[in-house]
Formats: structure tokens, C-alpha cells, sequence
């Protein structure tokens, strides 16, 4: 039980910082509610349990022996969380009347999803990086509970969100969903002005 507790504290500590994915996560538990929002849900706890376990196999080791993957992460990530901060930046009232109409298809989502879990770097870093790397480190007979750890705190982390989310997407009127982009927008954008930053002292 130790080492499963250690393994979750150790995975909700690197996740609860607010990045691209819970942003993502909190947006659509506003926009379509529950029980609509576990689609996010699903796929961004798929994608965060392939990355760890990925991590766990070896990926990490990866990550560290080809120096030139780091930059091109990065690069890649600030260019896509400037795409997703356009279009929050973007939104309109009258596109945000209906609080109660799906605004994407489960597939279009579930796409959308991944693809802020799969395109962020810091979350690549995170999960495969380091709680990969601890995942490796532990001992053969303890790796199966702690990695069991580190997966669920992302799992009960998105749920929390979503349910947070959903709980106030009533009280929200189109005009405050339209500072809610706003505000996730400069969240995403503020990411990618970092991620980028990051890059720049990775190639110097």
C-alpha cells in the first residue's frame, strides 16, 4: 500500500500544476457537461498511461540519449499551444449560446484530446521522463503497484476536473464562457512563451 500511495503522490504532484491538458479537460466539462465530458476524460488518461508506461520500458532512456529530441519537442509544443490559444482567443458569444449542445463529435474530442496530451513536451518530459525513470528505478517486485500509483493520480485528477468544471457550467452565461476562453487562452499562451524560451536555451 506504501508504495502504490507513493507512486499517486508522486503522479499527482507533476500533474496538478495547471497546464494544456487539464486546460482542455476543464473547457470541454463547461462546454458539454457530464456525462459528455468523459470522452476528455478517457482519452487523456489513455494517453497519460501510455506515456508512463512507455517511460517505464525505456523511453526515458531515450528521451536522454538523442539530444536533439528535447528542442524539437519544444518547438513543436510552444507552435501548437499557440493554435490552441488562437482559437480560445477566437471564440464568440454567439458561438457559445447553447450550454447544453455538443460541440464536437466523440471522435473529434477524443482527437483533440490526444493530441494536447501527445503535442505537449512538458507532459512528454513528466511522464515519460520522470515518472517513467521512477517507475524503472523501483524495485522489480514494487514497479507493478507504483506504476498502478503514478497512473490513477492522472485518472482521478481528470475526473476532478471534469466534475469541477461541469458543476459551474450552468452558472456560466455565454459572456463569462467568453472570458473563461480568454483566460484559458492567455494560460496556453503563457505555456508556449515558456515552452518556446525553453527551446532557445536548449540550442544555445
Amino acid at each position: 500500500m506504501t508504495v502504490l500511495l507513493s507512486g499517486f503522490a508522486l503522479g499527482l504532484a507533476l500533474i496538478l500544476p495547471i497546464g494544456a491538458q487539464n486546460v482542455f479537460v476543464i473547457n470541454q466539462a463547461i462546454a458539454v457537461g457530464v456525462p459528455r465530458v468523459f470522452v476528455a476524460v478517457v482519452a487523456a488518461g489513455v494517453c497519460d498511461t501510455i506515456l508512463i508506461l512507455a517511460g517505464a520500458f525505456g523511453a526515458s532512456t531515450l528521451l536522454e540519449t538523442i539530444p536533439g529530441l528535447r528542442p524539437v519537442l519544444l518547438v513543436g509544443g510552444s507552435v501548437f499551444l499557440v493554435f490552441l490559444a488562437v482559437q480560445s482567443f477566437r471564440a464568440r458569444e454567439s458561438e457559445l449560446q447553447d450550454v447544453g449542445s455538443p460541440v464536437s463529435s466523440v471522435g473529434a474530442v477524443a482527437t483533440k484530446t490526444a493530441t494536447v496530451s501527445l503535442l505537449n513536451p512538458h507532459a512528454i518530459l513528466d511522464t515519460v521522463g520522470v515518472l517513467g525513470a521512477a517507475i524503472a528505478a523501483q524495485a522489480a517486485a514494487e514497479r507493478p503497484l507504483f506504476a498502478l500509483g503514478t497512473v490513477s493520480a492522472s485518472w482521478v485528477w481528470f475526473c476532478v476536473l471534469a466534475v469541477a468544471g461541469a458543476a459551474v457550467r450552468h452558472a456560466l452565461t455565454p459572456g463569462r464562457r467568453v472570458w473563461v476562453e480568454r483566460v484559458s487562452g492567455m494560460i496556453l499562451l503563457a505555456f508556449a512563451v515558456f515552452l518556446f524560451s525553453e527551446f532557445l536555451t536548449a540550442v544555445r
